[in-house]
């Protein structure tokens, strides 16, 4: 356990989440369902990927901004824990291996001597399901439609019926659990991740040694790299971006992961212009790179989530992912650009209606360069690329 306290097409633009009044305080979704005066200790339960660790941030701004003097922790696997050290929403990580039931055990024990007040279950998989049920925290809250709801106190209904609406983000799901419970959620905060000295130091040695020094934004951070094919558009498609932006004085800087090496090559082989790649920066400093650039373009993944949660303008390219559910979660100009099909949106393991996923596929340059553009000037920045292909 880690203590960190102290340390305009159709269907392509995507508003930012809608802001609340200065004037309105934010509110819960119902009443409290408890002496929240009474709660000293607060565990939240969020495993799994980049994405859904950024995308836990708005509840943990909305907690520590309602109970600014109690502990709160935060249980996450540990590969993707040093996304949030230096966090000032969390007290301390919990971190637990994946797949491994010697940790779990482990993180079981060290739970149930934490005395937890209230557990969040933001998660709804068997495990952590169980960990919160393990940690023994008098009142423990989840979605009734979670499989193994029996292990909690408290069952909220489904994410629409507490927000009134069709289709919920994920980062709204997490926010209801809260709200349901008492505490004020209503402006929907924005994603939001730290940026460490450490790591800030580390990517502008980087950047000056890569001939990309100075203060100003003057990159674009381009992801042309995903999880699956439906996710993936062409690295050659990204490579007419760059080019597009390097015409308008505005540099290239792509990141992937160290299995994603041979999608940066083909990225850096495709552009005709020079673009800086880098394949084995770690979440921190990952995240101080995206918060220097003028505009994150990239596939719906976490690096997305990420950029997004720093403030940068972004373009992010859908294929087969929910909308609704996975877009940009940021206060900066943001838009999704997608080609919109029936079969849309699908699991995305594999394309069940075509031979290869069109989806993704059919997504033009022109539209995402357009996008870009549009981004740009929201930010207060000058026109970046030309019209001409």
């Amino acid at each position: 356990m880690k203590s960190l306290r102290s340390q305009p097409e159709a269907g392509a633009h995507v508003a930012p989440p809608p802001p609340v009044s200065d004037a309105v305080a934010p509110r819960p979704l119902a009443p409290a369902r408890w002496d929240w005066g009474a709660v000293r200790r607060v565990l939240v339960v969020r495993l799994r990927s980049i994405g859904d660790t950024v995308l836990a941030t708005p509840s943990l701004y909305a907690l520590r901004r309602f109970l600014p003097a109690a502990r709160i922790d935060l249980l996450l696997e540990d590969w993707v824990a040093p996304l949030v050290e230096g966090s000032t929403e969390i007290d301390r990580i919990v971190p637990i291996e994946r797949k491994s039931n010697a940790s779990r055990l482990s993180v079981a024990r060290l739970l149930r001597a934490e005395h937890y007040d209230v557990a969040y279950n933001l998660h709804g998989g068997s495990t952590a399901a169980l960990l919160t049920w393990a940690s023994g925290a008098r009142q423990r809250v989840g979605y009734a439609s979670y499989r193994h709801a029996r292990l909690q106190n408290h069952d909220a209904p489904h994410p629409s019926e507490l927000w009134g609406q069709a289709q919920t983000h994920s980062a709204e799901q997490q926010l209801g659990l809260l709200g349901w419970t008492g505490v004020p959620v209503t402006d929907r905060p924005a994603s939001r991740l730290p940026v460490t000295a450490e790591a800030a130091e580390r990517v502008a040695h980087r950047l000056r040694r890569a001939g990309l020094g100075g203060e100003s934004r003057h990159f674009a951070l381009i992801h042309p790299a995903a999880a699956f094919d439906t996710k993936t558009w062409a690295a050659a498609n990204f490579a007419r971006v760059a080019e597009r932006l390097g015409a308008r004085g505005i540099s290239s800087v792509a990141v992937v992961g160290p299995g994603e090496r041979a999608v940066a090559g083909e990225f850096v082989r495709e552009a005709r212009v020079p673009v800086v790649a880098f394949d084995d920066l770690s979440l921190p400093d990952l995240t101080a790179l995206a918060a220097r650039a003028a505009v994150f373009v990239g596939n719906d993944s976490g690096v997305a989530h990420i950029a997004a949660a720093v403030r940068v303008p972004s373009v992010v390219v859908f294929g087969s992912s929910n909308v609704a559910h996975w877009r940009p979660w940021s206060e900066a100009p943001s838009e999704v650009v997608r080609e919109e099909l029936p079969c849309q949106p699908c699991p995305g393991y594999t394309c069940a209606e075509f031979d290869a996923p069109e989806c993704i596929r059919r997504v033009p340059v022109e539209r995402v360069a357009a996008a870009v553009e549009r981004v740009l000037e929201k930010s207060g920045r000058r026109s970046a690329l030309s019209t001409q292909l």
